[in-house]
């Protein structure tokens, strides 16, 4: 696709297009539309709005204001509520704080990895029947 085609493409998704697309070299281009279409809006296994919120934690570890600004908007396109988009910053925050804190520790891997499945095994015990179909039709998706 030439450049033009591509272009109009993104006006008919966006109704312009985006500096940061038109900075992107020729030779990339079609590509990369291509990508960015297929990440960012084609539905998979994890409905948009998850994947948005998603996203947004992952920008705001990573301390991207561009992508924190997209996929909060994004979220928001796809149905999020600002206490959800909340949850997720605070869900990211506190996996970045406890990753810093097991690495830092150097937490043995192995026994980490003993202890969460033990844990998990327990806490699946302890389940309602009730709960663990909630779980398994969750997981059915």
């Amino acid at each position: 696709m030439s450049r033009e085609q591509i272009y109009n493409e993104i006006k008919e998704m966006f109704g312009l297009v985006p500096s940061f697309m038109k900075s992107i070299p020729d030779s990339s281009l079609e590509l990369e539309w291509r990508l960015f279409k297929q990440v960012q809006f084609e539905e998979g296994a994890i409905p948009n709005k998850y994947r948005e919120l998603i996203g947004l934690g992952i920008a705001a570890v990573s301390k991207c204001r561009y992508c924190a600004l997209f996929h909060a908007e994004a979220a928001k396109l796809n149905g999020a509520t600002q206490e959800e988009i909340e949850d997720a910053i605070h869900f990211a925050k506190s996996s970045a704080g406890w990753s810093a804190y097991i690495n830092g520790m150097q937490i043995d891997y192995d026994e980490f990895k003993r202890e969460v499945q033990q844990i998990t095994n327990y806490v699946r015990t302890k389940m309602t029947s009730n709960e663990k179909e909630m779980v398994s039709s969750r997981a059915g998706r």
